[in-house]
């Protein structure tokens, strides 16, 4: 019997090639996109699961203060004195949150690399990477310790035994005390792991929150519990002593200064759900892109949708050609049981072929995802293969059931008495899911303008800066505490490079904020600015105005003692009504205690961060002012003219008297800027990219639905031709349908649309409004797309043979 049914198939199939292709392509085209977002999903979920602490694994961030800023650091003072007297933590961890990139030299043998983190004692703890080499446990007891990773070891050593060799990494030897495998994919995916993270200066400095700090808790207890305790450690150690050394109560303190509020993100959930940081640095690796994950797996479910209802649309439609079949079945004995098994069988086939070419659409797609996304991801591994044979089974119910039962539902005495193929059967369904295909098609078209309008408003927004031939260069020097003090001497040396036409630097980059942040409190109102420490030029260079008062200059020996600017937006949230010569009283964390600062003028506010922010408040002062240096790069502005000469001259310059040991690396600001936008970017192509996939899908819904719609009205036609009906007439009567469907689909699809994509833009400081011009080209497209199909079918039968369809029957 089931080798009579793929004898039927394979005839129908040669019957009607066309319509067979369009099936099998537009099914491959859905479960192509689900199966890429299913990829997505899988990776990023996968996110420390082989981890068996992340259960009990939590990051600890901090709210500072009444700033309302999150910073994924802590101060080291917090994190002992937790880990002293709160039981329930079984394990503390201080790190870097963030990758180092440096040479590592082992014997004359020097080694680049981009993924060094510093920890101490109880990394190994929260991140238990397998040891395969030296020291299990206490691995990074001694400051001068070192943990590498297989693939680090075999680099760096070759077949030597690495354990309790020494390597130096800046200036520093230390001895290699283990060997570990990394597990992938993890928040942290470290090639070196270097001990002796805590600074001497930061141990009895509460408010220094510099470091990244994860804790272990003991199994059963309450995360709740442990989060108040420390929440009562910071406030006994830090807001109760605060207001007794202000002689203030604690009330009047944590007005005027806010409170820190302790939080904490769970290992299991924190790439995904994790809370973002200011600077968004939670974990070196990063964290996931949760809205573009539900934006990817909720469009490609619907373009899947799309694929389906196009599906049964022309299953339904072609059905109606094998009533006879189906009456003949039936007379000589098929029950209703096996003509419903013996059809959604023949969508099994169907479904096999559409996977088969979904996977190689994957296959071969999969390099230019990858890309996209910037993973590996690959078609593997045993949970992938199981969503597979679920999105197998999912396709045939929801593809198959319901043209079988329309199919076996035909009465026989009726589909064996005449024409059948003309009956209005099953009409009202078709053209339901033809309009729900309209709205899908209009969502994606009005999506895809709303997302293009915010990204080129993006792009061309007015920064407030101009980074135009800048160029941002890494300043490695071996002593970051002569630091400054270098940059001054080489500044003068740099500029007498051709080509060059400025030089500058400050203590952060555009699109990254600052290095640095300090909170003060300025009449009863706390702030907690980001801080600018500059060179002198830096405005001037980047073309950032000044609206009251003046730049600091080194005509004005204050101006590297005591002299600041505020921008705009921390004048207005300290409510300074003349700002100038205002005297500011701030801690800046000098062995000095607090300092007083006058402000000698005001900048215009500037985006230092994306557009995704508001612009923060920031204080400006020279580098010469703070006894710490926060800076990394050094900008140069360069002519456009010979600029493959200049670069070279920089490159020279910096090999030689920068650091050797580094590679010459350069990045013209605004490309950097850029990156800011790189997830909105990738948005907008995504959107791109799926609209040319939901049209294609509609446009063989449609193209196949009136090839079928008006081959069952070729009778009607000739009588029409008969009596004189003109072409162009016609072509109103067979098209006029087709515009109302479409008219009631782009009503369906408007109202999600501007839902969706109203919250979409929620998360942009800075946005455009949504206007009707998107809806009104969505509405204009679909109505010319349809046109031009509907006419141009309507148009081939208009030109039939009209004896040949008035003797028919």
């Amino acid at each position: 019997m089931i080798f009579n049914w793929f004898k039927i198939f394979i005839y129908h199939l040669k019957q009607t090639k066309l319509f067979s292709f369009l099936n099998v392509l537009g099914l491959s085209i859905g479960i192509a996109s689900v199966i890429f977002a299913i990829l997505y999903w899988n990776n990023e979920h996968s996110y420390d699961q082989w981890n068996p602490t992340k259960e009990e694994s939590y990051m600890v961030l901090n709210k500072i203060g009444g700033s309302g800023d999150i910073w994924a650091t802590n101060s080291i003072p917090f994190g002992e004195t937790c880990e002293a007297t709160i039981p329930e933590i079984e394990s503390l961890s201080f790190f870097y949150t963030w990758y180092d990139g440096a040479p590592i030299k082992y014997n004359g043998k020097k080694v680049m690399t981009k993924k060094i983190t510093i920890a101490d004692n109880h990394f190994f703890d929260i991140f238990p990477f397998p040891i395969i080499k030296g020291a299990k446990s206490n691995i990074l007891k001694e400051k001068n310790s070192v943990a590498l990773s297989e693939e680090s070891a075999q680099l760096l050593f070759g077949n030597e035994d690495p354990i309790g060799k020494s390597v130096t990494y800046n200036s520093n030897v230390y001895i290699v005390k283990s060997v570990y495998r990394l597990v992938t994919p993890s928040s942290i995916e470290p090639s070196y792991v270097f001990g002796g993270v805590k600074r001497d200066n930061d141990k009895d400095q509460w408010g220094n929150f510099n470091y990244g700090m994860m804790i272990k808790i003991k199994k059963g207890v309450d995360p709740a519990l442990v989060l108040k305790k420390m929440q009562n450690v910071n406030y006994v150690n830090r807001t109760l002593k605060d207001a007794k050394a202000a002689g203030i109560s604690v009330e009047k303190h944590i007005k005027e200064n806010g409170e820190t509020t302790v939080m904490m993100d769970q290992l299991k959930t924190v790439r995904l759900h994790g809370t973002k940081s200011a600077g968004d640095r939670n974990f070196p690796e990063g964290r996931g892109n949760l809205q573009l994950l539900y934006i990817m797996g909720g469009l490609s479910l619907l373009i899947l949708i799309l694929s389906l209802v196009n599906y049964i649309n022309l299953a339904t439609a072609s059905a109606i050609k094998r009533a006879k079949e189906v009456g003949v079945r039936k007379v000589v004995g098929a029950t209703k049981k096996q003509i419903i098994i013996q059809f959604i069988f023949e969508t099994a086939i169907i479904v096999v072929l559409a996977i088969l070419f979904a996977l190689a659409i994957v296959e071969l797609s999969l390099p230019y995802y990858n890309s996209f996304l910037r993973k590996t991801l690959t078609m593997n591994g045993g949970e992938f293969y199981l969503q597979l044979i679920f999105i197998f089974g999912l396709v045939i119910v929801c593809a198959g059931i319901f043209p079988a039962i329309y199919i076996s539902n035909f009465e026989t005495l009726k589909v064996l008495k005449g024409n059948f193929s003309r009956s209005k059967s099953g009409i009202w369904i078709r053209n339901s899911m033809l309009i729900f295909q309209f709205g899908i098609a209009a969502f994606f078209i009005i999506g895809a303008l709303i997302v293009n309008s915010q990204v080129d408003y993006m792009m061309n927004k007015e920064l407030g800066f101009s980074g135009d031939q800048v160029i941002s260069i890494p300043y490695n020097t071996p002593d970051r505490l002569k630091r400054t003090d270098q940059y001054l001497t080489a500044k003068q040396e740099i500029k007498k490079i051709s080509g060059v036409q400025d030089v500058t630097t400050f203590a952060g980059s555009f699109g990254g904020s600052t290095n640095s942040s300090s909170g003060f409190t300025h009449n009863g109102i706390f702030v907690q600015p980001r801080n600018v420490e500059m060179d002198f030029g830096f405005l001037k260079m980047m073309k950032i105005k000044i609206v009251q008062g003046r730049d600091l200059s080194p005509e004005f020996a204050s101006d590297t003692v005591n002299s600041m600017l505020f921008n705009e937006t921390l004048v207005k949230a300290l409510n300074l009504k003349n700002p100038i010569n205002t005297i500011i009283t701030s801690g800046w964390g000098n062995e000095k205690g607090n300092m007083k600062f006058k402000i000698v003028g005001v900048v215009k506010d500037f985006h230092i961060t994306g557009l995704q922010n508001k612009v923060p408040p920031m204080v400006f002062v020279n580098i010469k002012t703070l006894e710490w240096n926060n800076f990394n790069n050094v900008f140069v502005k360069v002519s456009p003219n010979n600029l493959k000469e200049t670069l070279s001259k920089l490159e020279t310059y910096w090999n030689k008297n920068v650091n050797p040991d580094y590679p010459f690396e350069y990045e013209f600001v605004n490309k950097g800027f850029a990156k800011t936008y790189e997830e909105q970017i990738k948005q907008k192509n995504l959107f791109f990219i799926l609209n040319l996939v939901v049209i294609t899908i509609a446009v063989f819904g449609l193209f196949a639905l009136a090839s079928f719609s008006m081959e069952r009205r070729l009778k009607e036609i000739a009588i029409r031709k008969t009596l004189g009906a003109e072409t162009d007439i016609l072509l109103k009567e067979l098209s006029k349908q087709y515009i109302a469907f479409c008219g009631m689909g782009f009503l369906i699809g408007i109202v999600p649309a501007y839902i969706l994509l109203q919250k979409w833009l929620e998360d942009f400081a800075f946005r455009v409004n949504i206007s009707a011009v998107p809806f009104s080209i969505a509405l204009v497209s679909l109505l010319v797309l349809t046109l031009i199909i509907v006419t141009a079918k309507a148009y081939q039968v208009t030109k039939i043979d009209i004896l040949k369809y008035l003797k028919y029957e």
